[in-house]
């Protein structure tokens, strides 16, 4: 995803989870759930990650992150270098061990 993808949030239940519907490169909808933002000194980026609940054979989630800035809110811009990519990833593990933790 290499263009810029606009986003519309859509209504949302009280204290139920954020839904944002994007559109692909081929037109199509999705319909994708926030899972978390950060931002990060490091870029001086602010990154979202959203999923549409699909597992895969694994079991594992299908997870979309893109950058985001305050100015462009209804932009999602794709995540550019392979910094990146490792920093949201580390987020996203960090994140999973900690609910893991808490689980046990």
């Amino acid at each position: 995803m290499d263009e810029p993808m606009t986003y519309e949030k859509k209504d949302e239940e009280i204290d139920g989870p954020v839904i944002y519907k994007l559109q692909d490169e081929q037109g199509n909808e999705l319909e994708l759930e926030a899972l978390y933002t950060f931002d990060s000194e490091e870029t001086g980026k602010s990154y979202i990650a959203l999923t549409d609940n699909q597992q895969d054979e694994e079991g594992r989630f299908k997870v979309y992150a893109f950058s985001f800035s305050e100015e462009n809110k209804n932009k999602l811009l794709p995540i550019e270098t392979e910094e990146e990519w490792n920093l949201v990833q580390e987020v996203l593990e960090r994140l999973q061990v900690d609910d893991e933790e808490e689980e046990n």
